[in-house]
């Protein structure tokens, strides 16, 4: 099990090195939907390196805002293996080793923690990527769960969506692990550490990650809470829990 897990990790860090390599002699030279043959294409491949198995329902549209449950850093790859898009992730992931670098070089948006001025800049900035056709996505939660439940949903960034007048796309993530049972081993909550939740993903057999696209809500004739609250419903009710949001 253990030599399993270290022979994972090294398979991924080379992985990463190569997407480090691509964003950086490749993407410069490529238009956006190039750009996201190779992110989906990249993300698909670090996740079975990971030993994770992805399964996809459902369809998407071209652009919008798409939306999903929190639970792990897996979730963007997950995310992006199935329909890939321009994240907004919180400021401080920005330093995280290689990870950070792939970010802040890829179109990842960056959110500053309580600073107001800051997420109405986001919003500006996701409505101006969704005006222009792009697809772009974010966990209105704010935080992770153990996929347990849907927290509720902060809704200023819906706001954007109607801006925009583009629909949403919730998407509801699960993770199983043996005999299709929720899995939290992927969970990175509480004061885990990054390197020791990846640790306990890769000691794993195998995982399964459900990324689950629902019906698109469309944004017009409402406001952002309506629209949130909606989306957070959808999700919730897909995943078996109680909506309070």
């Amino acid at each position: 099990m253990r030599c399993r897990a270290v022979c994972r990790l090294i398979r991924a860090a080379l992985h990463l090195l190569e997407g480090v390599l691509t964003v950086s002699l490749v993407y410069p030279f490529c238009g956006e939907e190039r750009r996201s043959a190779l992110k989906q294409r990249w993300s698909l491949r670090l996740l079975h390196q990971l030993g994770i198995d992805l399964k996809v329902r459902g369809a998407a549209g071209q652009g919008g805002l798409v939306v999903a449950n929190h639970i792990s850093f897996i979730d963007i790859l997950a995310i992006n293996a199935a329909l890939p898009a321009t994240f907004v992730a919180k400021d401080d992931i920005r330093r995280w080793p290689l990870i950070g670098w792939l970010c802040r070089h890829s179109g990842t948006l960056f959110l500053e923690r309580g600073s107001r001025s800051a997420a109405q800049k986001a919003r500006a900035h996701l409505t101006g990527y969704l005006q222009a056709g792009h697809r772009v996505a974010f966990f209105p939660e704010g935080t992770t769960t153990r996929g347990d439940r849907v927290l509720p949903f902060h809704s200023a960034l819906f706001q954007s969506a109607i801006d925009s007048g583009v629909d949403v796309q919730p998407v509801s993530l699960r993770y199983e692990g043996a005999q299709s049972k929720r899995s939290e081993i992927p969970a990175y909550v509480d004061d885990i550490t990054l390197l020791r939740c990846l640790w306990s993903i890769v000691s794993v057999e195998r995982t399964r990650v459900h990324v689950n696209m629902l019906p698109a809500i469309a944004s017009r004739e409402v406001d952002r809470r309506h629209l949130s609250s909606h989306a957070h419903r959808a999700i919730a009710r897909h995943l078996g829990h109680s909506s309070g949001g």
